[in-house]
């Protein structure tokens, strides 16, 4: 009898592991959300515009190339974000005088004022955060995430952008 309770008593345990780590998956899944929700109604970005808009910032004159190689996003999805921040007034397209089929853009100064307001980016926080653990810690976590997103089936397809976002970027319109 008392094999049956330890087999039934360890399966307790393994479902409330099991249900710890879907609750922390949730936890982050929430946090992300509400960090681009908040982000969206307080400066009218998405963490994606935000991104580009400060690559753009930084950069100075960048082709869409440039800019969607830096931020790990297709050209296409780079040009719609852009689109939509030149209606806005917060880049600018000028084409190249060395090769007029190539258009450079450039921050306005109502992009570089936006970016003195806005906050920190989420991954900024972890970044640094991560950055302050040791090195078996860092390889640790990294792991771990690795094994769940194997665990999850997630497919290849899946962004894998290096930013924290939520929701369809071509759906991410300036208020």
């Amino acid at each position: 009898m008392k094999t049956g309770v330890n087999a039934i008593d360890k399966a307790i345990a393994a479902r409330a592991v099991t249900e710890e780590v879907l609750v922390s998956v949730r936890q982050i899944i929430q946090s992300v959300d509400l960090h681009s929700r908040d982000l969206v109604r307080k400066f009218g970005l998405t963490v994606p515009q935000l991104v580009t808009l400060q690559t753009v910032s930084r950069g100075k004159s960048l082709t869409v190339g440039a800019i969607a190689k830096n931020v790990s996003l297709s050209q296409a999805t780079v040009t719609g974000i852009l689109d939509r921040l030149y209606k806005h007034g917060l880049i600018f397209r000028n084409r190249s005088e060395v090769d007029r089929r190539r258009v450079l853009i450039e921050p306005t100064k109502a992009c570089e004022e936006l970016l003195a307001k806005a906050p920190p980016l989420m991954q900024e926080l972890f970044v640094d955060q991560f950055g302050k653990l040791d090195d078996w810690e860092q390889m640790m976590i990294l792991s771990s995430l690795k094994r769940l997103v194997s665990l999850m089936n997630v497919k290849p397809s899946v962004s894998s952008a290096p930013f924290l976002a939520t929701g369809e970027i071509s759906e991410a319109v300036l208020k």
